[in-house]
């Protein structure tokens, strides 16, 4: 098979989250186990930071391998899902891997996934860690998929286990109440290896305290250790937040505050950067050279080091037209705070959802004062463009609805005066169209 082929058969001969949803989740992980046995266990052949959450894991993924790799480590980086292409997933110092890798590896083992029948994101993880260790990297960042406790990617030994935080999604495959949800993401902590939790959320800390002290290893919440002392960014006239960071005064005697520029502009980062700062820490200890030089210049230019993309991204100023990937009802609350900081006359709000999730908690959080464009992000799990506009309207919702993502952001960009904002979300797989 050629790459194009080859792409087609992992996403029409297996099941795949993306299209088809619950049905591709697997309860267990018997299948990875078996897969990784067949290629030789190559998850044990480097090293690797593991790291889950619902919101956030994916920023700090890559600003975390953006700061190893500039402090001169072979850095892996794998995450999930891609906007544009399949090798979004798959990085090695922010390259994407050949298409000519994905093609030896399915015709090296398709007689083995005939046999074993892996999912897609099984089949991928499998990939990701042949080639991080045939790559021989000193160190790879492994974004949890979904949950963690049966997440295919549980299958490391990591160095470090991180937890970004805890929010409302995935709830009718994780739970339905916040310290299930955290159960499940628990589940990567593992016995002497030490777990930085993001945010120290009341409804769920005492589930992590509590897992850490069952398997006897060391916890800690990066927003507990760190302050954001002062934070400013602009959107019309910068591309970096501005923003100085120390440790809580409580815990040192004095203050060495960091003074950084980030290029992932959201104000959601703002949490992540402390979530990082902790892992570097505990990186440090763990003998691995990273100087606060390193730290600063490396999250000045996460997007160009890893090629990020979709997180408070400009796509354009005239009109002003923002996206982000936030898409549950903590990332809309974020989304929401961010274009509250933005100076414009009207909002236009360019919206897509999938079909398997319970919409209504974030259509409450929406402004009924901005005019909508109801979209179907397309995938076959995308929710119809009309059955969103009909479940928004009753909530006071007012807009059209559009055949493509394409066609709604043409009339939102076309129907917006110089200083409105166009707004792109609602959905990853939304985004994905638009970047």
């Amino acid at each position: 098979m050629n790459y194009a082929e080859t792409i087609q058969y992992l996403y029409t001969q297996l099941p795949m989250f993306t299209r088809d949803g619950a049905s591709a989740y697997k309860a267990n992980l018997d299948n990875t186990i078996e897969l990784c046995n067949r290629l030789d266990n190559p998850q044990h052949k480097f090293k690797s930071v593991h790291i889950a959450g619902t919101n956030g894991k994916g920023s700090t993924s890559h600003m975390l391998a953006a700061v190893l790799q500039t402090a001169g480590y072979k850095t892996g980086l794998y995450t999930s899902p891609h906007l544009k292409d399949f090798r979004e997933r798959i990085r090695i110092n922010g390259q994407m891997i050949s298409e000519q890798s994905v093609i030896d590896f399915v015709g090296a083992h398709q007689p083995d996934f005939d046999e074993i029948q892996p999912s897609f994101f099984e089949m991928t993880v499998g990939l990701a860690f042949d080639i991080f260790a045939k790559e021989k990297v000193d160190i790879a960042i492994i974004e949890v998929g979904l949950g963690g406790r049966l997440d295919s990617t549980n299958i490391i030994h990591p160095l470090l286990s991180i937890i970004t935080n805890i929010g409302w999604d995935h709830m009718n495959l994780l739970g339905n109440t916040l310290p299930l949800i955290a159960g499940e993401k628990a589940g990567i902590i593992k016995p002497d290896i030490p777990v930085i939790i993001g945010e120290n959320q009341p409804e769920t800390a005492q589930v992590f305290i509590d897992k850490a002290a069952s398997v006897g290893t060391a916890i800690s919440f990066a927003s507990d250790v760190w302050e954001i002392e002062n934070s400013k960014f602009k959107i019309q006239n910068s591309k970096l937040l501005d923003l100085t960071i120390a440790k809580n005064l409580s815990l040192v005697d004095q203050n060495s505050a960091l003074n950084l520029k980030l290029d992932l502009t959201g104000s959601y980062q703002l949490k992540n950067v402390k979530t990082v700062l902790s892992a570097v820490e505990a990186l440090r200890l763990q003998g691995f050279n990273i100087t606060d030089d390193a730290v600063i210049a490396a999250l000045s230019q996460v997007k160009t080091l890893t090629g990020l993309h979709g997180r408070w991204e400009t796509l354009t100023h005239h009109p002003l037209t923002i996206c982000d990937t936030g898409h549950n009802p903590d990332g809309i609350q974020e989304v929401l705070k961010n274009i509250a900081s933005v100076n414009y006359k009207h909002l236009h709000f360019v919206i897509g959802m999938v079909n398997d999730k319970d919409i209504t908690k974030v259509l409450a959080m929406l402004p009924s004062n901005a005019t909508y464009y109801f979209c179907k992000p397309d995938i076959p799990r995308g929710l119809e463009a009309e059955s969103l506009q009909l479940s928004a309207e009753s909530f006071g919702l007012q807009g059209e609805a559009y055949t493509s993502v394409k066609e709604a952001l043409q009339a939102a960009q076309a129907n917006a005066d110089e200083n409105d904002l166009v707004f792109v979300g609602g959905s990853t797989f939304v985004v994905a169209e638009v970047v």
